[in-house]
């Protein structure tokens, strides 16, 4: 079936199978490998995106659910070749270890600030509950939403 997503504010189409996940069509059919494939179970967050305006975790979306809604991806975040301020963030802060949790945590902790442009500690905790980090101690995840936030 062939499904129409406006994807980082571009059209794009796709043929895709009835049971297809969202992320696999982000990955494989528009090429945007930004959304990482872990869990496939909607535990770990490191597939989240946000359709139209709500952040999901695109392993548990449908791409014919998609169909003619607005998706934005990590890689939607940046303005004019500029990136987001949670990217930039998380590069400087070091939040960033192997890197494979990220695109998930960037992007919820957009949907955040988005909501709440100076969030205490335990605002970032919940927002980002979703998420799962093998690597860090979360600490410097927090301190890159906050460097974020000041911006």
């Amino acid at each position: 079936m062939r499904v129409e997503v406006t994807v980082n504010g571009e059209r794009r189409e796709a043929d895709v199978w009835a049971g297809e996940s969202l992320l696999t069509a982000l990955r494989d059919r528009m090429e945007l490998p930004g959304s990482k494939n872990a869990c496939e179970q909607g535990e770990c967050g490191s597939c989240s995106v946000l359709l139209d305006g709500t952040l999901v975790c695109s392993c548990l979306v449908l791409a014919a659910q998609a169909d003619g809604h607005e998706v934005v991806t990590v890689e939607g975040l940046e303005e004019n070749g500029r990136l987001h301020p949670v990217q930039e963030a998380f590069a400087e802060t070091g939040a960033v270890q192997c890197g494979f949790c990220t695109p998930g945590f960037i992007v919820a902790a957009a949907d955040l600030l988005g909501r709440i442009p100076d969030p205490s500690d335990d605002e970032i905790r919940e927002a980002l509950s979703g998420n799962l980090c093998r690597c860090t101690g979360y600490q410097k995840i927090l301190d890159a939403v906050h460097v974020a936030a000041a911006r």
